[in-house]
């Protein structure tokens, strides 16, 4: 699920301590596949897909949609593509909650979500 294996199968150096010879995403990567060997009913991702580029997190949330059916998993991210086809995002602005609802929703109703994806120049915006 996390997208890890090749790299794993293709070490063949010593690991460094803390990880110092992994790319960013890798070590994401990593710790995503620590998170997911014990079987748990809530999982929590803090910005744990930032550092993965576009196509590995894709990857990434397919798999763990696929295989995480009976768990509740909250996933805190800056990036609308992470969040777009969760059950219900949370909006927040300065600490408060502003908007609730699916991608749909709240691209039609929230101004704050309106902002967020024009500035990572989402074009379907509705205004």
């Amino acid at each position: 699920m996390a997208q890890c294996g090749e790299f794993v199968k293709s070490l063949d150096d010593v690991v460094e301590k803390g990880g110092g010879n992994f790319s960013g995403g890798q070590k994401q990567r990593l710790c995503i596949a620590r998170a997911l060997l014990k079987e748990a009913s809530i999982y929590v991702f803090d910005d744990s897909l930032s550092a993965l580029d576009f196509k590995t997190e894709a990857q990434v949330r397919s798999a763990m949609h696929d295989k995480l059916t009976k768990a509740i998993t909250l996933i805190v991210a800056q990036r609308i593509g992470t969040v777009i086809d969760a059950d219900i995002i949370a909006v927040m602005d300065n600490g408060k909650i502003v908007g609730l609802g699916t991608h749909d929703a709240l691209q039609a109703t929230c101004p704050v979500y309106q902002e967020i994806l024009r500035s990572q120049e989402y074009t379907e915006v509705a205004v």
